[in-house]
């Protein structure tokens, strides 16, 4: 039986703490309020589609040109708050196009 003194648990469980912060903060979106129009238009731009945080609940995913859309969608343009700018053009998204059946 191997036994673990009280010191080597708390390093373990310290250990977990870091790696696991590390890790959700690794998977935070990138937030368009922290950006400058022209970065968040790079971005968009440098990913080709990118979901980005929008405000504090808000998030979009935005694409930089038709590629990243399905053959049933169309693009329109795509607003959202930057540090330097109220509504900034920062590329498109992907609108379903709804035909009618006849």
């Amino acid at each position: 039986m191997v036994r673990s003194s009280p010191n080597s648990l708390r390093a373990a469980a310290i250990g977990l703490a870091i790696l696991a912060a590390s890790a959700s903060a690794a998977l935070a979106r990138p937030d368009t309020r922290t950006m400058t129009c022209a970065q968040a238009q790079q971005l968009v731009k440098r990913s080709g589609a990118i979901v980005l945080s929008t405000g504090q609940y808000t998030y979009s995913r935005f694409v930089a040109d038709r590629r990243y859309c399905g053959h049933y969608e169309i693009l329109r343009p795509n607003y959202a708050p930057t540090r330097d700018t109220a509504q900034c053009p920062v590329a498109y998204f992907c609108e379903r196009v709804v035909r009618p059946r006849n």
